[in-house]
């Protein structure tokens, strides 16, 4: 049986990052109320009484990751190990909003890299993603942020990165497809250059013990 995931493989130039500051920001709520009304709605109504600073609150959560500091996030947790085996984060759940239309994706990201003289806290990896995944993000530069991040951070052999989204704007709306999916690749130093690792990486990815 045909999958009807559509594959995309993306490249790895790096993306700007722009940062956001909340200094000095106006409230969103007050832009809530307006759209409200704009929509054909009291915003006065008992059940929208209190939307506005609801959604103030969510969009800032969700989009919490333009002030993300990766230092922090990393406190340190860069450790000199003698390890030459490749090192894998996979099934790391992650939400985002699609830049198009504001409309959440959501998936599960795999992420690998082979170290050369440093490797990283291993929960430092799923809180990368988080990072870049709140913000408003398109999957494929979601997916090369992460790689990037890591390839600059720790200087690795290789780092390899695969995202499987489900996107809203496709389901609900437009071709209105609820059964598809999109996946993303970004492969980089020894996973771009050799094929045996990077059928390593695919083979680790797919594998599913009873542990997990």
């Amino acid at each position: 049986m045909k999958s009807n995931k559509a594959v995309v493989k993306v490249m790895s130039p790096k993306s700007p990052d722009h940062r956001v500051s909340q200094e000095g920001a106006k409230p969103i709520a007050p832009l809530i109320e307006e759209l409200l009304t704009l929509l054909g709605e009291d915003p006065r109504r008992d059940g929208l009484a209190r939307t506005p600073e609801r959604v103030d609150k969510a969009l800032k959560f969700l989009t919490s990751g333009y002030r993300g500091d990766i230092s922090k996030i990393l406190n340190g947790a860069l450790y000199e190990v003698k390890y030459d085996e490749m090192v894998v984060v996979k099934d790391i759940e992650f939400f985002s909003l699609c830049e198009h239309h504001m409309l959440p994706f959501y998936g599960k990201m795999h992420v690998a890299y082979l170290p050369g003289q440093k490797v990283i806290g291993l929960s430092k990896i799923p809180r990368l993603v988080d990072m870049f995944a709140r913000r408003l993000q398109i999957q494929e530069r979601l997916t090369q942020q992460v790689a990037q991040t890591i390839q600059e951070v720790i200087q690795p052999l290789g780092v390899g990165v695969i995202c499987e989204a489900k996107h809203f704007c496709m389901m609900m709306r437009g071709v209105e497809k609820q059964h598809s999916g999109a996946m993303t690749s970004a492969m980089l130093g020894a996973f771009r250059d050799r094929k045996d690792t990077r059928d390593e990486f695919l083979s680790l990815v797919n594998h599913r013990s009873n542990g997990f």
